[in-house]
């Protein structure tokens, strides 16, 4: 079984929405695309918070700024052959254009984007490993 820990980032604008991107492909077993937020793999030897803005980056084309805050760590077992540990944090970004990062060659790039209130999260079909997370911070949104 391989490890890999990856790093995700909440991130809320000035009106207390948070940032969400629409996969362009389904993940494997599903059969529609679900909304995220933004996040990734560490690559070894990487830093946590240098490849959380790293992804950032690359997913949004938004610069972090400043120390993210943990909110969640967790495992992820979706995959027999993988392990996951994922970790997600409360990032802030410098206000900016977003760009998708629509050319990502493993065909997991984002082709949309929405900033969504927290009373409206439950109504978005999004990665069911947000539920803790969105608990956490007293939001309820659905098991998708």
């Amino acid at each position: 079984m391989e490890l890999q820990v990856g790093v995700k980032a909440l991130i809320k604008d000035s009106q207390g929405r948070f940032l969400f991107l629409k996969r362009t492909l389904p993940y494997e077993g599903d059969t529609k695309p679900k909304w995220d937020i933004p996040g990734g793999r560490i690559d070894a030897g990487e830093p946590i918070f240098q490849a959380l803005a790293r992804e950032i980056k690359e997913e949004t084309g938004l610069t972090m700024k400043g120390e993210p805050k943990i909110l969640y760590a967790q495992d992820i077992l979706r995959l027999d052959e993988k392990h996951i540990v994922r970790l997600t944090f409360e990032a802030q970004v410098e206000i900016g254009e977003i760009t998708l990062d629509a050319s990502d060659p493993n065909g997991t790039h984002h082709d949309d984007f929405t900033w969504v209130a927290p009373q409206e999260i439950k109504d978005l079909y999004h990665d069911v490993y947000l539920v803790p997370v969105f608990k956490l911070l007293g939001i309820e949104p659905n098991n998708p």
